[in-house]
């Protein structure tokens, strides 16, 4: 039986999450395994094909990168292994996922992490993300919560492979987006992306679910 409940996240109310019966819970054998691993997340990446995406939010004068965020956060929160967590030693489901993204700041080349909830439409999350930018003067505003999916972007290079810190705590299950700089071959705009994710709850069979859905999702007309 999973059990609802709410989550607060600094003094405000976030998501619903449920709390998972762990004794009756199909993936609980295979959690365990990895919470215990040495180095509990891996990181897969993998080429997308942002041609139609980038002319059609181009068209309807959106950020790219703000717009991409929503795309991804939307394909990933449609797979529920993309939702689970760690929380106060359970192991919680959430019913939706924000967005917790790095932002340069041109002047210093510093860059700041912004938090952005989810919205129901592209547009009115590109609206409020982008004033979250504006209105945000402090780098950082304390550690993301679990209630979000971490993105960074690295538009100066390509890659093939990207690593990242680790923080140390094996219950950090929280996803991370990386892509690069997309360049044309053979007429298409091709895009290096990763994906991070925690092994307790995220497999490959998964990554490519939601590889073939966020590429459905960039080329929908």
């Amino acid at each position: 039986m999973n059990i609802p409940v709410e989550n607060r996240r600094g003094g405000k109310m976030s998501e619903k999450y449920a709390v998972i019966d762990q004794k009756n819970w199909k993936r609980a054998a295979h959690c365990a395994v990895f919470r215990n691993a040495v180095q509990s997340q891996y990181c897969v990446s993998f080429e997308l094909d942002v041609t139609v995406f980038h002319k059609k939010v181009k068209e309807r004068g959106l950020s790219f990168t703000l717009a991409f965020i929503y795309a991804v956060t939307e394909c990933a929160n449609g797979i529920e292994e993309f939702r689970y967590r760690f929380q106060d030693g359970e192991v919680v489901l959430y019913d939706r996922i924000g967005t917790s993204f790095t932002y340069l700041d041109k002047g210093t080349e510093l860059f700041k992490v912004v938090h952005a909830d989810m919205q129901d439409d592209m547009e009115e999350y590109v609206r409020k993300a982008s004033q979250e930018i504006y209105d945000q003067k402090d780098y950082f505003t304390g550690p993301p919560g679990n209630d979000v999916y971490q993105f960074s972007a690295i538009p100066w290079i390509s890659f093939t492979s990207i690593s990242h810190t680790d923080s140390g705590k094996k219950d950090n299950a929280v996803p991370l987006f990386d892509w690069g700089k997309y360049s044309e071959k053979n007429g298409r705009l091709m895009m290096p992306f990763s994906v991070q994710v925690h092994h307790s709850f995220v497999d490959g069979v998964h990554i490519g679910r939601f590889a073939e859905a966020l590429q459905d999702r960039l080329d929908f007309q």
